[in-house]
């Protein structure tokens, strides 16, 4: 049965960013057609980053996991999953899809140095007000020889366009979920990356535009998402919007 918000929070006004959207939105996260379908069609992006595991119980720290939209695309790689988030609602979700749960802030892991083979923070850097803090903390957790794989929004006027004041009237993002202000630059990424060992390549991000389209139409006639396949998420040069990005910890 779908998870449904309190009657009390259900119609509540929060501020932009606020976490506690996540517990308003909780049954919206593994719906193919609710407001978290993006997600999921990213994490599909950012899973084939990640090569298969190259020793016995290597370790993924997933980053900002939410419900654990990670966990499906990562089956048959080999890595035990941790999944670090604020929001606990998120986080049962998580477990009951294989993902061992930690309830904790990015900026302040509680694991180890060095304990990662691989550290995913996708989608999760444009909604920490210190993302430099979140970024050595990434950093940090790696091994050397350890992948860091991460998406985020980047800081131009067109990415507020396009992921706030369109993106935010589609039914593809929840509204007031993005506060622009925090979106990231790509290059004081990648230069902040570097400072903590990390040589990180950058490529642009985008939903393949005729799956995006026709997921949207059949959004509009209330018909299944389930009827086609989901929208893909495709390299593109410019990083002006979603962005990827993937590099090793130096030994």
């Amino acid at each position: 049965m779908r998870d449904v918000a309190p009657q009390s929070t259900r119609h509540r006004v929060l501020p932009r960013n606020d976490p506690r959207q996540y517990d308003d939105l909780s049954g919206e996260w593994w719906r193919p057609d609710g407001v978290f379908a993006m997600l999921h069609w990213i994490a599909e992006a950012r899973a084939s980053l990640v090569p298969p595991a190259d020793r016995p119980d290597a370790l993924l720290v997933d980053l900002g996991c939410g419900a654990g939209l990670l966990a499906p695309h990562l089956a048959g790689k080999g890595y035990r999953h941790v999944g670090v988030d604020l929001t606990r609602s998120a986080l049962a979700q998580a477990a009951a899809h294989g993902v061992t749960a930690v309830n904790g802030d990015v900026t302040a892991v509680p694991l180890a140095d060095g304990c990662a083979d691989v550290v995913s923070a996708g989608e999760v850097l444009e909604h920490v007000p210190d993302w430099r803090a979140a970024v050595a903390e990434a950093c940090r957790l790696l091994r050397p020889g350890g992948l860091l794989v991460v998406d985020t929004l980047n800081d131009t006027v067109l990415s507020r366009v396009v992921a706030v004041h369109i993106g935010e009237r589609l039914p593809t993002v929840p509204r007031g979920i993005h506060d622009p202000r925090l979106f990231v630059d790509d290059r004081e990424l990648v230069a902040e990356c570097a400072r903590h060992g990390v040589e990180l390549r950058v490529r642009g991000a985008r939903p393949e535009l005729r799956g995006l389209i026709g997921w949207l139409l059949r959004r509009v006639r209330g018909a299944a998402a389930t009827e086609a396949r989901t929208p893909r998420i495709v390299p593109t040069r410019s990083t002006a919007v979603l962005y990827q990005g993937w590099g090793v910890r130096k030994g």
